[in-house]
């Protein structure tokens, strides 16, 4: 497991955008402290992005802070004396081994801000953790911004658990509130929030590394392992094999495909509770497990169809990843996809929750080679714009924005809304 942790730490090393210093002028450099309850080398899109987000602010000369739970097995000793992180208790959550919720921590919090107070907080996780580092920040009077990553709520209905969602988006809502203000990734989700009371809701889009997701990754071995020539399709799947991604679905999809398309092949990328179920059910599938860095980009780049069939993102930072790497996209109409996807050019949507209509539109585009590969040499360009450093400028934009809030101690004043 350290070799993985080796890996990706040399894997967003590569990745992190250059500084760049605005043209309007010297930048103030601030303390940033950052709260969250999953980090690198944890994988997934939340951890990742703000790997991506810290490096970039280190990067641009402003001082970072974290504040994370210890993670089991992962965390070597040498991090205990890195005065930028902060290591709380924590629990692992259930059905996730390796991943834990932080424990409240709120005197420390309060006793080590007091000793040298970041110039603002930001929470990423809204979880105990991140609820005790909102109070701690309001009762000293620091301006805190909070981070939407996660659809906690929707998770509920696919965990057999459906009554619970309305309690948690209260939470939700309560918890943000607090804050000085709420970071979304979409203008949907912003406009979502906003309708059912969300207050200071401001959106900061996603990047992607068009040097590690190119179509110039594509191997012609992986292929040949996975028993396709290079006109066969192949089916690519990444994300966490767990009930709220879908999963069932893509697979529902790919044996509808194999009744118009022979041969094709599936592959699923990514690892989850449940995995050994799907695998056990699917065994001419290809299960890869988690991967990272340059071999995820080559099964990326490798393959010719990517289906997202998830209803529960923010955002979805694998689409992006897809696009880079010049692959034809079938999603649900909604966050990453339909902010980048290109209905009828660089994938297909359909509309959210329609199951049929998913499988319906994943084999219409299987079974038209030609079009398929006359819509994949268009792909990549509808994300090369997307570069993180814009996203990390616009970051550090909304820092600065409620850095500037006023606040007293006990009591945050809210500010004006999005300010974009």
């Amino acid at each position: 497991m350290l070799d993985l942790q080796r890996h990706l730490v040399l894997d967003l090393e590569r990745a992190l955008p250059p500084d760049r210093v605005p043209s309007s002028g010297v930048r103030e450099r601030r303390h940033v402290c950052m709260v969250t309850e999953t980090f690198p080398p944890e994988i997934n899109g939340v951890a990742l992005t703000l790997a991506h987000l810290v490096g970039g602010l280190r990067a641009r000369g402003h001082t970072v802070s974290i504040v994370r739970p210890r993670q089991c097995g992962l965390d070597p000793d040498g991090v205990l004396g890195d005065p930028a992180l902060t290591l709380v208790p924590g629990l692992a959550l259930p059905g996730y081994r390796g991943l834990r919720m932080g424990l409240p921590t709120g005197a420390m919090l309060r006793a080590r801000w007091r000793r040298r107070p970041p110039d603002v907080v930001y929470v990423a996780t809204q979880g105990p953790l991140g609820w005790s580092a909102v109070r701690a920040a309001r009762r000293l009077g620091l301006p805190v911004l909070g981070g939407f990553h996660t659809n906690f709520h929707v998770y509920a209905k696919h965990y057999h658990a459906g009554w619970v969602e309305q309690i948690v988006a209260r939470y939700l809502r309560r918890f943000h509130n607090r804050a000085t203000g709420t970071v979304v990734p979409t203008d949907d989700l912003r406009d979502q929030l906003r309708r059912v009371g969300f207050q200071n809701v401001s959106v900061l889009g996603r990047g992607v590394d068009g040097r590690l997701f190119t179509p110039a990754r594509r191997s012609a071995s992986l292929r040949r392992a996975w028993g396709v020539s290079d006109a066969d399709p192949v089916i690519l799947c990444v994300g966490r094999v767990a009930p709220e991604k879908n999963i069932r679905l893509a697979i529902a999809a790919y044996r509808a495909m194999q009744q118009v398309v022979r041969p094709c092949r599936f592959v699923i990328v990514g690892d989850g509770p449940s995995r050994g179920a799907l695998e056990r059910a699917n065994p001419d599938l290809f299960f890869t497990g988690m991967l990272t860095g340059e071999p995820l980009a080559a099964h990326f780049a490798s393959a010719d169809l990517f289906l997202f069939p998830s209803e529960t993102e923010t955002f979805g930072n694998v689409t992006l990843e897809a696009l880079a790497s010049g692959l034809v996209v079938v999603a649900y109409d909604y966050a990453a996809a339909r902010m980048h996807v290109r209905p009828g050019q660089t994938g297909t949507l359909v509309p959210c929750g329609d199951a049929r209509a998913f499988v319906e539109g994943a084999v219409a585009l299987a079974a038209s080679p030609e079009r398929l590969h006359r819509m994949r040499q268009h792909v990549r360009e509808s994300v090369a714009h997307l570069h993180w450093d814009r996203v990390v400028e616009r970051f550090e934009a909304l820092l600065a924005d409620v850095s500037r809030v006023p606040t007293e101690a006990g009591s945050i004043r809210t500010g004006g809304g999005d300010r974009r």
